[in-house]
């Protein structure tokens, strides 16, 4: 196998990350030295300046918790303003913000490292778990993300890939990675199915069509801090108060040791009926035990599992309105999806028998492995489309969200639209970029600006052009261009913060469908407010110049159709956005025999010119 040719798929969960590869026209997972296909998403550092990654970390977790980092996921991308209120919780070392917001985590003995720094440490183990097992360099990989990865937490990944000494070929949604692998073996069938991933820190949902080896991404939802983490996290908290231990429950729940056991008890559930729990020397020397059982387990993490049914219901429901009328199958994937409960609860919320064909802990790095495939030729009759979750679009004037490229639009994509100048005289306008569902451009979420400068002249005059692209990996560059000179200006989403929480993402859908009839009005009311503002001066100067041209009866039809525009703009307070709309198209009205009179008047006017 050359170097040219080998392409590695890598699923970097949260948890467990693994790598895999195409051989003789399969994806394979690959095995570490020691036969072990699955590594723990667990970094240590050691006094000695060693590190250590895997199963080796996670045991001096419990040892050297201060030196040792897991869960890195839920960090990468993240800025200070955009953890949870409550805080990170995921971690047992500190987590710091510098003066931009960026994230570091603080370990024993001054050592600083970021969640891509960590993160490549993750993907240099997996880069020598390749190398040594395909007997040759590994330097190109596809790297899978949740489908509610943000641009910043998409391109973090990315950076961390190249700092492990990767090309990192794509970066593509985790749930269709999933569908990847399970169409692979059924390039035959002509189905819609629904990937349900709820891993170690995150949960998507997408719906996809498969016919004849064509991928499309119809619909996609998700959340990226949900997670079998949380369960542990619960589950830890249950014990703490079974046990009836003291102290400070946050800490305690946070502990290696504790949730550790508390995973280990999550597993056994997942088999069993009930778990023997033992805490040797937990708290001020105290050994404690109990036993935990299914029921117990089901009744703590029932509400995590809730969760998951909106996003379900809003992405079948997405799907239903692009023409998907059945889902095929249900497809479970990620480690989370063993627990009992929840195959019972999407079979009874949804009547879909889950599909439990593909392994939940490797379906995702084998679809990495079919991508990384296709990227290098060795599986050529498949074509992936991917989609983007989130509208991006620009704000126009009025405080308006402009829509560019649309939710839910096949990825890559590229769209454009020619904007002017709003004002009089204006030197360059500003163009902010936004990404989100609501209407007015208040509510989304700024990803950056580019300024573009132009000739100044009368309102209209300027023309520039605004053009959206989407690569492969969901990275958005806009390029906007003054028609007049050519001249471009370029802004590449790549390191710019969405500085709101990830749950926020969930919100922010949520809302666009909560304050759906609130934001048609407010926008309704901005553009008849624009359109009242221009008639008004408009037609005050047209009656100044040929007023006298019409009969009294119209000019004051005219002047009483003002009076209603201007009263209903004075009681702003209400917005009524219909009403104004209606006095607007009454005023347009009044005013056509003004209008063709003040044509007539000008046309004669050059005439005698």
């Amino acid at each position: 196998m050359s170097q040219e040719e080998v392409i590695v798929g890598i699923d970097l969960g949260t948890t467990n990350s693994l790598v895999g590869v195409v051989e003789s026209g399969f994806p394979i997972i690959l095995a570490d030295e020691n036969g072990k296909r699955l590594c723990p998403s667990v970094v240590h550092y050691a006094e000695s300046g060693k590190i250590t990654v895997g199963e080796e970390a996670r045991r001096q977790q419990i040892l050297q918790p201060d030196r040792t980092v897991s869960s890195v996921k839920r960090l990468i991308g993240q800025t200070a303003d955009s953890l949870p209120k409550s805080g990170h919780g995921d971690h047992s070392s500190p987590v710091e913000a510098d003066d931009h917001g960026r994230l570091s985590l603080q370990l024993a003995g001054g050592l600083t490292q970021n969640p891509a720094e960590v993160s490549s440490q993750i993907l240099k183990h997996l880069k020598k778990v390749a190398e040594d097992a395909l007997e040759t360099e590994v330097n190109r990989a596809v790297i899978t993300v949740p489908a509610y990865f943000n641009n910043r937490q998409r391109e973090e990944t990315r950076k961390a890939g190249e700092m492990a000494g990767f090309t990192v070929e794509r970066i593509i949604n985790e749930p269709t990675a999933a569908a990847l692998a399970y169409g692979l073996e059924n390039l035959d069938e002509a189905e819609t199915v629904a990937v349900y991933d709820l891993g170690g820190g995150t949960f998507d949902l997408s719906v996809l069509k498969m016919q004849e080896g064509l991928f499309e991404v119809i619909a996609t939802a998700g959340d990226t801090r949900l997670g079998g983490d949380d369960i542990d996290l619960e589950l830890a908290n249950f014990l703490l108060l079974k046990m009836e231990i003291s102290g400070d429950s946050v800490n305690r729940a946070n502990s290696p040791a504790l949730l550790a056991l508390a995973r280990e008890a999550k597993e056994a559930l997942s088999r069993e009926e009930s778990f023997e729990v033992r805490l040797p020397f937990f708290a001020e020397g105290k050994s404690y035990e109990t036993t935990v059982t299914r029921e117990e387990l089901d009744g703590v993490i029932g509400p995590i599992i809730e969760k998951t049914r909106n996003l379900c219901v809003r992405a079948f429901a997405e799907a239903e309105n692009k023409g998907v009328s059945e889902i095929d199958h249900l497809i479970l994937v990620g480690g989370s999806t063993r627990i009992p409960l929840v195959r019972e609860l999407l079979e009874k919320w949804f009547g879909l028998e889950p599909n439990l064909s593909q392994h939940p802990d490797e379906a995702i790095a084998l679809g990495a492995a079919v991508q990384a495939g296709i990227l290098c030729g060795r599986i050529r009759q498949v074509v992936l489309l991917d989609v983007t979750p989130l509208s991006l679009g620009i704000e126009t004037f009025g405080g308006l969200m402009n829509i560019i490229i649309p939710r839910n639009s096949t990825i890559p994509a590229k769209a454009g639209e020619l904007f002017t100048n709003a004002v009089a005289n204006q030197k360059s306008t500003v163009i902010r970029v936004l990404q989100g569902e609501r209407e007015m451009a208040r509510d989304n979420w700024n990803l950056g600006e580019i300024e573009v400068p132009f000739q100044p002249g009368q309102k209209g005059s300027a023309r520039v052009g605004v053009q959206f692209a989407i690569d492969q990996n969901g990275i958005l560059e806009v390029l906007t261009r003054d028609t007049a000179t050519g001249e471009d200006h370029i802004l590449e989403i790549r390191d710019s913060a969405v500085d709101v929480e990830d749950t926020e993402v969930e919100k922010m859908v949520s809302e666009s469908i909560d304050y759906a009839f609130d934001d048609m009005n407010e926008r309704i009311w901005t553009e008849a407010t624009m359109k009242s503002r221009e008639l008004l001066p408009a037609v005050e100067t047209a009656l100044e110049q040929v007023g006298e041209l019409l009969a009294a009866e119209e000019t004051k039809s005219i002047s009483d159709a003002a009076e209603r525009v201007r009263q209903l703009l004075e009681n702003s307070e209400e917005k009524d956005a219909v009403r104004l709309k209606k006095a607007n198209a009454e005023l347009d009205e009044a005013t056509q025999t003004l209008a063709a009179t003040l044509v007539d008047l000008a046309f004669s006017q050059s005439l005698e010119e």
